[in-house]
């Protein structure tokens, strides 16, 4: 045993707790300090810990709690008497080495908010920047499995299976048809339906679905007001605003999911549930879709004005309202005044024929809903 003063075998005589890391029995012993710190315990070998090993750990208020790094990890060495914990504290130079120092926290601080910033850049511009490149390359499978699992929670919502009057049916695929002819969108590519609720609007879902709600057809005057927000919607789908705006509010969950191949789980409710119930795209996909059915019915020789006007008697006169989900994404003025700058006289036959079009209004049958 190392020689040590007489102060030092004063202090070795008064009792530590030691626990060796090994087994979970509190140990009574005793501190020798000489070259190293020897943990003495009677009946047991002796423990060598050395100066340069030694640090702080958490302790409560009054113990002075050690660890070694050459001991197992558990190892612990609890000083209750202040003159000992001093003797051994002025013996361990490197006591607190791993303790944060002020500049280790000014690190730590820059460090998250750089972390911070980056979360922020990662949310306004690369996920926006992702969405956009991303949404076009979409297989189609993919896109149609969430358009399938998105289509449950639309029919949990809005009615369980869309309306089905045989003749109403035709006369809306004979609609349907024709704007998709003028659209060039392919044959297998979008499907649509009618679903029995009082809400009136019309959405689109990934996959090439499209539905409208019984309660816009309820209001509509004349075929060329649905065709018109039929055709604003078909521009949402040839754009792929729908799988855009699902990437931006799925955000890096659903880039992960689509990696991974798992996109018809959370991802999909939360299109349904943000894109779909909420109804909102950006101005930029808005304007977009515009243009895209002015150009439609400009190629069936129809007027768009009549779909603006509809959508004005809902969002003008009922937006403040809780009735119309289109009142989340309201018919601005400029809005109606582009449509009406591109009214023309019709030029080509009715999209549909009087009695076709009152089959269209009872699709869902005659009564209230």
């Amino acid at each position: 045993m190392s020689d040590v003063s007489a102060e030092d075998v004063a202090q070795s005589a008064k009792p530590t707790i030691f626990f060796d890391g090994v087994s979970s029995r509190k140990r009574q012993v005793k501190l020798m300090l000489g070259d190293a710190l020897e943990i003495v315990e009677e009946g047991a070998p002796m423990v060598r810990w050395a100066y340069g090993d030694i640090r702080r750990a958490d302790s409560p208020a009054g113990v002075l709690r050690l660890a070694c790094n050459g001991a197992p990890p558990l190892a612990r060495l609890e000083i209750r008497d202040i003159a000992l914990a001093s003797e051994v504290v002025a013996r361990c130079a490197r006591l607190d080495e791993h303790q944060t120092t002020g500049r280790g926290v000014a690190k730590i601080v820059g460090w998250s908010v750089a972390a911070a910033v980056s979360i922020v850049c990662v949310v306004l511009f690369g996920v926006p920047l992702a969405a956009d490149r991303l949404a076009p390359l979409v297989p189609k499978p993919i896109e149609r499995r969430i358009g399938d699992a998105s289509e449950v929670q639309v029919k949990t919502i809005f009615g369980r299976s869309t309306c089905s009057d045989p003749a109403g049916q035709a006369a809306f695929s004979k609609l349907v048809n024709r704007l998709r002819d003028a659209a060039g969108l392919d044959d297998d590519s979008m499907t649509a339906g009618v679903l029995p609720t009082s809400v009136p609007n019309a959405f689109a879902l990934p996959g090439g679905k499209v539905f409208v709600l019984k309660g816009l057809l309820d209001k509509a005057e004349n075929p060329d007001e649905i065709a018109g927000i039929l055709a604003h919607e078909l521009g949402h789908l040839k754009h792929h605003d729908n799988m855009r705006g699902l990437i931006y509010n799925g955000g890096t969950s659903f880039l992960i999911g689509l990696l991974f191949g798992d996109v018809t789980g959370s991802s999909a409710v939360i299109f349904a549930s943000r894109s779909v119930v909420e109804a909102s795209y950006s101005r930029e996909a808005e304007t977009n879709a515009d243009t895209f059915a002015i150009d439609i019915m400009h190629a069936l020789g129809r007027s768009p004005k009549p779909a603006a006007e509809l959508m004005f008697r809902i969002t003008g006169k009922e937006g403040g309202g809780l009735t119309s989900i289109l009142a989340s994404h309201p018919l601005t003025e400029d809005r109606l005044a582009r449509m009406t700058r591109e009214d023309r006289p019709a030029s080509g036959p009715p999209l549909l024929p009087d009695a076709e079009w009152r089959s269209l209004k009872e699709i869902c049958g005659s009564g209230k809903i």
